[in-house]
């Protein structure tokens, strides 16, 4: 990558960091919301509500632990979360049955890309990262 994009990488991230610390500087639960560069565990339905509503995009990660496409696409979503201007959001459906069935997740791993608070894009199954990537920066 070139110096000028490393750049706007980082001052994307530093953005995000600041923007997630303000949002959750009164949070005492132990969940890594604080830190931009890493996907962010959603608590429930208030939780995501606010999550999409306070930056964008946003996307949505919805899982299981057992889930052998979720494992696998897991370094991917760490990277994005890392490396582009994108909040990444994980939903353990398992833990969150209602808020799963609510979003119309039906398969996972499931991929929802939020703009503005609204969904944009809706992904079913193993996704690679160049994919991911293409269409966070498509809605950047």
């Amino acid at each position: 990558m070139s110096d000028a994009t490393d750049d706007k990488l980082e001052r994307i991230r530093e953005q995000k960091r600041q923007e997630l610390r303000e949002q959750h500087s009164n949070d005492t639960d132990n969940q890594a919301t604080d830190d931009a560069d890493s996907p962010v565990a959603v608590r429930g339905r208030d939780h995501l509500d606010e999550l999409i509503s306070s930056t964008s995009p946003v996307l949505v990660d919805c899982y299981a632990d057992w889930c052998g496409p979720c494992q696998m696409m897991e370094p991917t979503i760490e990277a994005l979360a890392a490396e582009t201007p994108a909040l990444v959001a994980k939903v353990d459906i398992d833990a969150h049955q209602t808020l799963a069935g609510q979003l119309g997740v039906q398969s996972v791993p499931t991929l929802i890309l939020y703009v503005d608070g609204e969904p944009v894009e809706q992904l079913v199954g193993a996704q690679d990262r160049a994919t991911l990537e293409k269409l966070i920066r498509q809605y950047s």
